[in-house]
């Protein structure tokens, strides 16, 4: 795997809050408290989500909305 493929599956909060229909202030309220897990930061301290990271918010969005 080279470096050029491991960023196109790294995602910003705003692309995976887009992604499912929610606000990044979303995101990071079910993140503080304890809803969904801390995801990766950044050298710069932004958050960054893999594949595996969007799944298990999405699973947890979708049990949210049955």
């Amino acid at each position: 795997m080279t470096r050029q493929d491991e960023r196109v599956r790294r995602m910003t909060i705003t692309e995976v809050a887009q992604a499912l229909g929610v606000s990044p202030k979303t995101l990071a309220r079910w993140e503080k408290f304890g809803k969904i897990k801390k995801p990766k930061r950044d050298w710069r301290g932004w958050r960054v989500y893999d594949e595996n990271d969007f799944t298990q918010i999405k699973d947890f969005h979708e049990a949210l909305f049955e």
